[in-house]
């Protein structure tokens, strides 16, 4: 069965756009244990423009299932990751002018780069994951490079705006999973998914992991985030 991580980088862009102390994303962490949450995720960008490094100490100390740790693979956000030691370290590409992280990290351009991160987090006794585009070069080399994880980036399935581009991009993602399946890496994925694009992956059973945020977050503003989490967990539950 598959599970869920739940990102809470967007109850700190709310708390940003005030540069107050509240909503507190550790609260929605909490909530989102208590409804059933497999693991909480968030992003630690270089601007810091949602979740402070603070945000990540304390979710170190309270979080009761997993904390998986988005960033960089640059030498400030290693030496971060080695001090807290999240339990899982999630390898994503960073743009300063993007909105939300825009695609996979390309690690048959940036080898060494992502070689030398998962090494050095591997040897700290950190999980490692790295976030990459449906691309089966792409995750023979996360094999090579002997990352434990990828998590395979779903964004352009869930923004194709036609059937054919969806089915398309649904191919992608599931010939992905395949192939990382095949080398025994684990399979997550996530990336704009919501509580209609989830559907999709009834019945395919490669993906262990679906990490959601924004849509979580959305919900959670009109119902809460116990309950935002317990709809999404009752659909994964359901693939």
């Amino acid at each position: 069965m598959a599970e869920l991580a739940v990102n809470v980088d967007h109850v700190a862009t709310l708390r940003e756009a005030r540069q107050i102390h509240y909503p507190e994303p550790v609260a929605a962490a909490i909530a989102a244990e208590t409804a059933g949450a497999d693991a909480i995720v968030v992003h630690l960008r270089e601007d810091r423009r949602h979740i402070k490094e603070r945000d990540v100490r304390i979710l170190r100390q309270v979080v009761q299932t997993r904390l998986i740790l988005e960033m960089a693979a640059t030498n400030e956000m290693l030496n971060i990751a080695l001090d807290i030691k999240p339990d899982v370290v999630t390898l994503v590409p960073e743009k300063r002018e993007e909105i939300t992280t825009e695609g996979g990290l390309n690690i048959i351009t940036h080898q060494g780069m992502a070689k030398e991160a998962v090494t050095t987090l591997k040897n700290a006794g950190i999980q490692t994951c790295i976030f990459i585009d449906p691309d089966l070069d792409q995750i023979k080399m996360a094999h090579k490079i002997d990352s434990d994880m990828i998590e395979i980036h779903t964004g352009a399935f869930c923004e194709a705006k036609t059937e054919p581009s969806r089915n398309h991009e649904f191919s992608r993602i599931v010939n992905a999973a395949k192939m990382g399946a095949k080398l025994k890496l684990g399979v997550n994925a996530g990336h704009g998914i919501c509580y209609r694009s989830i559907q999709a992956f009834k019945g395919h059973n490669l993906i262990h992991e679906f990490s959601i945020g924004h849509s979580i977050v959305s919900r959670a503003i009109l119902t809460g985030m116990e309950q935002a989490v317990r709809d999404m967990k009752k659909l994964i539950d359901e693939l």
